[in-house]
């Protein structure tokens, strides 16, 4: 059963993903009161949320009772049905049924909440993501990376907003500071801003519980920007800590359910906010001994992934196929092998890749033709990834690599030593040497497997809920990898090795 006072998320499948559509998910009481003290301050007029909701912040504002006696309440939100229920009747209130991003108020404000609607960048079209990037070449002077979500756009236009001297709290996911877009966010917030406080929580006192986010919270002022920041991680949902914390201007010591730091901006902007700060000092990197390629994506792994007794009643001969693996929890060690293909073979699990070339349809067996045909019956050739190719079935090609990442996991995330000569599909990685490696195969299994290179995964991968990271091919390749390893193994990459040059690249010189 939830703790009293979280969120129950729907049991249905069709409700969680009309939920999911939205982005709500509402802020629980433990973390909107000391939101909403942060953003009041000492006392302001008016206090704005972009994002309203169920009212969670009017609520929070209303239970502060003497800390903000006089301070009105302006939302707005795009689903009318939560601006009519009752928490939006008062002498103080007033919201508005209005699409904050195209439809921004004229004005600035003292004081901005909010938790802005959760909606990744898969659930948007492309003719938003257009819109969308708009807004950050207007504010930022630039466009973000695709994968950023509708949350930081509303970070963003709500910044804009902020009148000097005012305070903005936002609770975000973690990806705002991990993505690939983070770089150029946090350059135009802290030259601009002063980032005060940023509140992360552990996996077990994650405001959301049941939803695959890892929040954290941004307290932000319209002044210039400090050296030091405050780093707060709550250990205990339902901490009575935070908001007296908050009350107090962040001077509150050592209390009992939170862990404390002063941070450099510079080093927690670089290391990720949401992350604790690091120790980790090293001269070398998984790009100096691997280089990293995601696993085949085949755009309809039922089609083309396909169990040994498949293949045999299609009757596909052996050079169309490749043996495969595609799901993290059919490698339940940290080595794959012939000897685990037969289990899965005998469990009827896929482990074989369908992989036609691009040779003319005609020119493939009788029996391999009716299947295509099949795949054409289907409509495969006008799905996203597939309709690309030419002609449709061609499949990505990938040499076998001796290692895999299992990069998406709560605590499963691992390298994998391929034994067995699989090709893996996009559940995986491929890492494949470098050619100083090639020659030392099992001390870079020693530096994959080793637990002082896997503590690492977390400063270069992004989080989720319950302690889940992913770790993306570039993100991979800039894992730490630690000096004493190196040292210990005698294994040094060739860039460290006296008179090294870099190869030239042919027909653009020297790197």
């Amino acid at each position: 059963m939830p703790l009293e006072g979280y969120q129950r998320l729907p049991s249905r499948w069709e409700d969680r993903e009309k939920l999911r559509d939205k982005g709500q998910f509402w802020t629980p009481d433990w973390v909107a009161r000391p939101m909403v003290r942060y953003a009041v301050g000492s006392g302001v007029d008016t206090l704005f949320d972009p994002a309203a909701g169920n009212g969670a912040f009017l609520k929070a504002l209303q239970s502060l009772g003497a800390s903000c006696p006089r301070t009105n309440f302006y939302g707005m939100d795009t689903d009318a049905s939560l601006l009519e229920a009752s928490a939006y009747r008062g002498r103080y209130c007033r919201v508005e049924t209005r699409d904050f991003l195209w439809e921004p108020p004229t004005r600035s404000f003292d004081s901005i909440v909010a938790n802005p609607p959760y909606v990744r960048h898969h659930r948007l079209s492309p003719a938003l993501k257009g819109k969308l990037r708009a807004i950050a070449v207007e504010n930022i002077g630039c466009p973000l990376d695709g994968r950023a979500g509708l949350h930081v756009y509303f970070l963003v236009r709500a910044l804009t907003l902020l009148a000097r001297g005012g305070r903005l709290a936002f609770i975000v996911p973690a990806d705002i500071c991990e993505g690939l877009f983070a770089r150029k966010l946090w350059e135009w917030i802290t030259s601009r801003f002063c980032l005060d406080a940023v509140v992360t929580f552990a996996p077990d006192a994650t405001p959301f519980p049941g939803v695959d986010t890892n929040a954290l919270v941004l307290m932000i002022r319209n002044t210039p920007a400090q050296e030091r920041i405050h780093w707060i991680r709550c250990t205990k949902a339902y901490s009575p800590d935070l908001l007296p914390l908050v009350e107090s201007d962040f001077r509150t010591r050592s209390p009992a359910t939170l862990e404390i730091k002063r941070r450099s901006l510079t080093e927690a902007v670089n290391t990720g906010l949401s992350r604790p700060p690091t120790t980790v000092r090293s001269r070398f990197t998984l790009s100096d001994f691997a280089r990293i390629m995601r696993g085949v994506a085949t755009g309809a792994n039922d089609f083309f992934w396909i169990t040994r007794d498949k293949a045999a009643q299609l009757g596909i001969p052996d050079e169309l196929l490749k043996p495969a693996i595609g799901r993290t929890r059919d490698v339940p060690g940290d080595t794959i092998t012939g000897r685990d293909l037969r289990i899965l073979d005998r469990a009827n699990r896929p482990t074989l890749l369908f992989s036609p070339d691009g040779r003319p349809l005609d020119q493939f067996p009788r029996r391999v033709r009716e299947y295509l045909r099949q795949g054409e019956k289907l409509g495969l050739m006008d799905k996203a990834l597939i309709k690309t190719r030419n002609p449709w079935y061609k499949m990505e090609r990938r040499a076998i690599p001796p290692f895999l990442f299992a990069y998406l996991g709560r605590r499963n995330t691992r390298f994998i030593r391929n034994e067995a000569g699989v090709i893996p599909l996009t559940g995986f990685l491929c890492v494949y040497p470098t050619a100083c490696a090639r020659d030392r195969m099992d001390d870079l299994w020693e530096i994959l497997r080793s637990r002082q290179t896997t503590d690492n995964l977390v400063l270069v991968g992004k989080s989720y809920g319950s302690g889940a990271i992913k770790v993306e091919p570039r993100g991979l390749e800039r894992l730490p990898i630690p000096d004493g390893l190196v040292a210990k193994l005698g294994f040094y990459p060739q860039k460290t090795v006296p008179g090294w040059r870099r190869p030239r690249k042919k027909g653009k010189g020297t790197d």
